[in-house]
């Protein structure tokens, strides 16, 4: 059964990739209004590439033309760029019903020692601070207009004690602390109709972890160590879920982390003795 959203203002971060791409195509197809924050050139392509294909299934529906936009947002700025954005975002949707952070910076697999002061500032910057700079600006916004709403972050497995995997010291303590962000600021924005809840994805193939033990090797043992035999499907898997977190019928949910990792976390000590 699909999840209906209406015509919800949503705001989402992006670098592009597929996930992000899977969970605004899906809340185009249920009738949302986008604004997409990021590199402005890469997310119009992707929104026409989306648009194209959702006129193609319904050619009727006259209202996908003006449903995705995008502007530019500097993920590494100072915050004075994202509360600009923000601002923007909001005069082009008359307003914002909910946010969803998609945009991440993993970098590659490494020992903490080896990791250079320029890639810890990049990863700080993106998967912490970028968040909380876009958190605030968001939730004044929604305080202010007293039309409280849902703040969503894609966050991953690797930022919970149970899905943690080796190379990855910086960016799961950056996963970590956004799920901590999630807990402590339902608390202070509750009284505002503010919702805020996280969503640790499981991994996929093309992830830097199984990239670094080897696609070859990763794809063999996925019957072996997977409990649905199969890895995170990009463009699908988060959709629903991300869906439900925007829609009113999670309205008394609030300060949670939801894994939707078909159980990878689960069996972290068991996938370890293989990879």
């Amino acid at each position: 059964m699909e999840v209906k959203t209406g015509r919800k203002k949503v705001l989402i971060t992006s670098n592009g990739d597929e996930i992000s791409e899977g969970i605004i195509y899906h809340l185009a197809k249920c009738g949302c209004r986008l604004v997409l924050m990021g590199d402005k050139i890469a997310l119009e392509v992707m929104a026409r590439r989306i648009t194209e294909s959702l006129e193609r299934i319904d050619p009727s529906n006259s209202i996908l033309s003006n449903s995705i936009q995008a502007i530019e947002l500097n993920m590494e700025g100072e915050e004075t760029v994202f509360d600009q954005s923000v601002d923007q975002a909001c005069k082009l949707l008359g307003g914002i019903d909910a946010f969803v952070n998609c945009h991440v910076y993993e970098g590659k697999i490494q020992e903490l020692v080896n990791v250079g002061e320029y890639e810890l500032k990049k990863m700080t910057q993106i998967d912490l601070l970028a968040p909380l700079y876009l958190l605030k600006a968001i939730s004044k916004r929604m305080r202010d207009l007293k039309s409280g709403g849902s703040i969503v972050f894609v966050s991953s497995i690797a930022g919970a004690e149970r899905g943690i995997y080796s190379g990855s010291a910086a960016y799961s303590s950056c996963m970590g602390a956004i799920q901590q962000l999630i807990r402590a600021s339902a608390i202070e924005i509750g009284k505002y109709n503010i919702r805020v809840n996280a969503i640790a994805r499981g991994l996929h193939l093309d992830d830097p972890y199984p990239v670094f033990i080897g696609r070859e090797r990763s794809e063999k043992l996925t019957d072996t160590v997977m409990p649905l035999n199969r890895w995170l499907n990009k463009k699908n898997d988060l959709a629903s879920t991300v869906m439900y977190c925007v829609n009113d019928g999670s309205r008394y949910m609030t300060g949670t982390t939801i894994f939707v990792d078909g159980a990878q976390s689960i069996v972290r000590p068991r996938m370890r003795s293989y990879m």
